[in-house]
């Protein structure tokens, strides 16, 4: 059922065959926890490590090599078919090594044991493990316990739950036990149910087990999450396409480049060998092992900036995203309530420029400023701190900072008094608390007695005055602070405290108290109000009594302030052309307030809950380009968002905290889930975890996210101009009349030397200057759009020309070393490629030779093999290759290096042009 809230206690129990006061007997318990099983939801989103090893060896790109790998197997060509198996082996090994250590890192991110919880079985209270709860149960909850399952609420003493992992509201709810109207109240108006995962922050209560284990409202959600199928990633999308195009080119040119040499009479078995060979160098077979790596090490320095990769290519993807769907509470904010406003008659303080230089704890050696400030101010914080239960803890790992424990509100006002110097057990001591009235959900009040001390000396400043009124106008020995709702509070004041006395409060202060409290209010800050009352004598009556006849102190405003990193973050994602969008399960007021100070929307446009179910797929498709604002969600409206987003084109990354997050983490192309905030749930269904719950962090994996796709571009660009270089050799070779003109093994060495350490160093570049400064490019954007595919024809073409006009140069002349000419020109012409390569519109000389040294040590290191191949004994009989004269070593480093200033004199042209164009 979902619909407990609707009815009386008395139904909810009759239906359930439960009783209040006696609970259930040991043997039906017995019965129901067989029928129901365990009270823990089912871990289904981790993959075993067959699973993600069977995934790594199924990638297309790898099953094109593992098949050339057999061909040259079964052509007796070992060498070949060893070298292709040990770079599958690598990939798969790296791929499976980074996915299987990020799951189990997620694992050990679970922070939350079992909870023990107080349930009355045969008549008696006892306490079990949580597992073990079933429907009917009736437990007791009291502040500081998680809700253990799904429960109607049966009593409660001023009870607070904080529903912030389920609903996005960083509040506490008040609970109340009785029935509510309506239909399809959303999860945050139900107050008279409590759900699993929530934290009771205040009172006490009693309810009845309604749903346990995946039926509750946090196992519908992960059951949920089950039946999403992820999308590929940009990046999969375009190798698998890749994949598809280098197969199909390279078997028709190494079709014809075989029946030519057939054609000529060349030996068969020759042939062969050269056309598996040429398959080889046609397929980049090092390309699956450089992404990879790049993208480990792209994770690796993800992790150093506390964001921990948990789907690998995620790394890239995030590159590519366009579109950030944000929750608010612990995402874009601090998840913590904070006093930004005080307001006293005359007087305004707003501390929110303070607050961007307090770190969430409080050090015990913070220097105070209100000493400054009216001395209102400073009673208005001790009024208010005493009048709460909560309290400040040292820190275990820095015992001079402090925290704040209990209800987020009181823990709030406690910690702001503790910033100007009034430590709440300093206040204690000198008034001690005498008797207390506890908030009511319906007096919307809390009400605490405390003893006058009775010499000043014991008073703290910010009482003296009040002590001094109390001696002269109402010789009183204690004093009662209330605090609650302004209107509520109201009702019991009848006057206002200024400039040190009591005036009456009339229609122009109530009026002014008002206007105050809106204004705060449409800040979207939530707000109390602070009152006291003189008493001569120990009080003995009711609240009735007590609340009554109060002087208003003013009005303390408070919220859970946005991150200070935040809006450099939204700037810096508005810059990279990336929109970000709030959608967040709290009120619209505060949605739009943070959202305004975020500059997330420049319209008033959002959309509520009730908006959102009015609207039909198609209509919220049409609308989510103009909408940047959505309160009140629901989990299946977020997951509704993204959808829309993702069927309007765009790469959507959902950031977020709750469980009510999870099942759009799932859904959206990137998934970033917060770490230390964040639920189990939401961490495993996320594809990136922050394990600083900061927001900056990713900016930073966008853009490293980016950095890897430009590199992978490069590489593959160089790769793949380099591989056509060598088709180009060979297939004109037979036009001109040449024998053969690169051996087997030649090919492979080739392909050895320059695919290998200068590629995987390629995706080493560092960021270029436009990184963060552009539009995310199309998701849909072929692999050589923007002009990659016709400049590696085109720098194949010159390569293979210069090369093979070398050669042909060489074998007109009958040189003997002609072939060795030709091979090493070819070789340390890629070397100037991988260079000139190294950006898309910098020269080389203005990036720097030195800014990226492994690319610098490849190409060095490269040069020193190709002369030992050349210039070795052993190495010239194993790679057929002669000893060339210094003349011409240096005229084939001359040559060699025409494809280098041929990419530089492109991109000098194209930013020439860029220039005029900006002219």
């Amino acid at each position: 059922m979902s619909n407990w809230y609707q009815l009386e206690i008395s139904e909810v129990l009759q239906k359930l065959d439960s009783d209040a006061s006696y609970g259930l007997s040991a043997t039906e318990a017995n019965r129901r926890f067989k029928e129901c099983g365990f009270n823990e939801l089912i871990e289904q989103g981790l993959k075993n490590p067959w699973q993600i090893l069977w995934e790594q060896l199924t990638e297309a790109l790898t099953i094109i090599l593992l098949v050339a790998a057999v061909i040259s197997v079964f052509l007796g060509d070992y060498k070949d078919g060893l070298g292709i198996i040990a770079i599958v082996v690598l990939i798969t090994f790296l791929g499976f090594s980074q996915e299987y250590q990020a799951q189990k890192a997620i694992a050990s991110l679970k922070q939350l044991a079992v909870p023990a919880v107080k349930v009355r079985r045969n008549g008696c209270m006892q306490e079990i493990s949580a597992r073990y709860l079933v429907p009917g149960d009736i437990v007791l909850l009291e502040a500081g316990e998680l809700v253990p399952a799904d429960c109607r609420l049966i009593d409660s003493l001023s009870l607070r739950v904080s529903e912030s992992a389920l609903t996005g509201i960083p509040e506490p709810v008040d609970k109340d036990p009785e029935a509510l109207p309506g239909k399809d109240l959303a999860l945050g108006k139900r107050r008279n149910a409590l759900y699993m995962g929530t934290a009771v922050t205040y009172g006490r209560g009693e309810a009845v087990v309604t749903e346990t284990g995946m039926a509750t409202e946090l196992g519908r959600i992960a059951s949920a999450i089950e039946t999403i199928e992820p999308e590929p990633t940009p990046l999969q999308k375009r190798l698998s396409q890749l994949v598809r195009e280098l197969a199909i080119a390279s078997l028709v040119l190494v079709g014809a480049i075989l029946s030519l040499g057939l054609l000529r009479g060349e030996n068969a078995q020759l042939m062969f060998l050269t056309a598996v060979t040429l398959v080889v160098a046609a397929l980049p077979e090092g390309l699956p092992a450089v992404v990879t790596i790049a993208l480990v090490l792209g994770a690796q320095k993800m992790l150093k900036r506390h964001a921990l990769v948990h789907h690998l290519p995620a790394v890239e993807a995030l590159g590519s995203v366009t579109t950030i769907c944000s929750g608010k509470t612990g995402t874009l904010t601090q998840n913590r309530m904070t006093v930004t406003v005080l307001d006293v008659a005359g007087h305004r303080l707003d501390l929110t420029a303070r607050l961007r230089s307090y770190s969430p704890m409080l050090d015990a050696e913070e220097r105070p400023f209100l000493l400054s400030q009216p001395p209102a101010l400073s009673f208005l914080l001790a009024g208010g701190t005493l009048c709460s239960d909560a309290q400040l803890e040292p820190d275990p790992e820095e015992p001079r900072c402090f925290h704040a424990v209990g209800d987020p509100t009181e823990g709030a006002l406690v910690m702001a008094a503790a910033r100007q110097g009034l430590w709440k057990a300093e206040l204690e001591q000198s008034l001690k608390r005498v008797t207390m009235v506890p908030f009511d959900s319906r007096r919307q009040r809390m009400t605490t007695v405390h003893q006058f001390p009775a010499a000043l000396s014991q008073v703290p400043i910010a009482l003296e005055m009040v002590w001094y009124w109390s001696r002269a106008i109402e010789a009183a020995n204690y004093v009662a602070f209330t605090k609650g709702k302004i209107g509520s509070l109201l009702e019991v004041c009848d006057w206002v405290w200024v400039e040190g006395g009591a005036m009456r409060l009339d229609g122009n202060w109530r009026e002014r108290i008002d206007t105050a409290k809106h204004q705060l209010t449409h800040k979207g800050l939530r707000v109390l109000g602070i009152a006291f009352r003189l008493l001569p004598s120990y009080p003995v009556d009711g609240w009735e009594d007590l609340e009554r006849d109060l002087i208003f102190i003013g009005l303390v405003g408070m919220n859970d302030p946005m991150r200070p990193e935040a809006r450099v973050a939204i700037e810096t994602c508005k810059k990279a052309g990336i929109r970000p969008v709030l959608v967040t399960g709290d009120r619209p007021r505060n949605a739009w307030h943070l959202a305004q100070e975020l500059d997330i929307a420049s319209d008033r446009r959002l959309l509520t809950d009730k908006e959102l179910n009015c609207l039909s797929e198609r209509e919220l498709e049409d609308l989510v380009e103009q909408i940047s604002i959505y309160a009140r969600v629901s989990p299946q409206q977020k997951f509704r968002i993204v959808r829309a987003m993702q069927k309007q084109g765009h790469i959507v990354a959902m950031t977020g905290d709750g469980v009510n997050d999870a099942p759009a983490l799932k859904a959206a192309d990137i998934g970033v889930a917060m770490g230390i905030s964040g639920t189990d749930i939401a961490r495993e269904a996320a594809d990136l975890v922050l394990l600083d719950d900061n927001f900056a962090t990713i900016v930073a994996a966008v853009k490293e996210g980016r950095v890897i796709y430009d590199n992978i571009r490069k590489f593959i660009k160089y790769l793949l101009s380099s591989n056509v270089g060598e088709l180009w050799v060979m297939l004109l070779a037979p036009f001109l009349g040449m024998p053969l003109p690169l051996m087997p093994l030649q090919i492979l060495w080739i392909n050895l030397a320059t695919d290998g350490l200068p590629a995987l160093a390629l995706g080493l570049e560092p960021a270029e200057r436009e990184t963060m400064n552009r539009p995310p490019y199309s998701p849909k954007e072929n692999i050589f759009g923007r002009g990659m595919g016709r400049d590696i024809i085109w720098i194949g073409l010159l390569m293979g020309l210069v090369s093979l006009g070398t050669g042909y140069w060489y074998w007109r002349a009958k040189r003997a070393d002609w072939q060795t000419m030709l091979f090493t020109v070819l070789t340390l012409s890629q070397m100037g490629n991988a260079l000139a390569v190294r950006s898309e519109r910098d020269s080389l000389f203005c990036i720097g030779l030195l800014s990226n040294k492994p690319l610098l040590g490849a190409v060095i290191l490269t040069l020193g093999l190709q002369l030992a191949v050349v210039y070795i004994p052993f190495f010239e009989k194993l790679f057929a290759t002669v000893a060339m004269p210094a003349i011409d070593l240096a005229l084939s480093l001359v040559l060699s290096s025409v494809v280098f200033w041929a990419v530089e004199l492109e991109k000098w042209l194209l930013r020439r042009a860029t220039v005029r164009l900006s002219i």
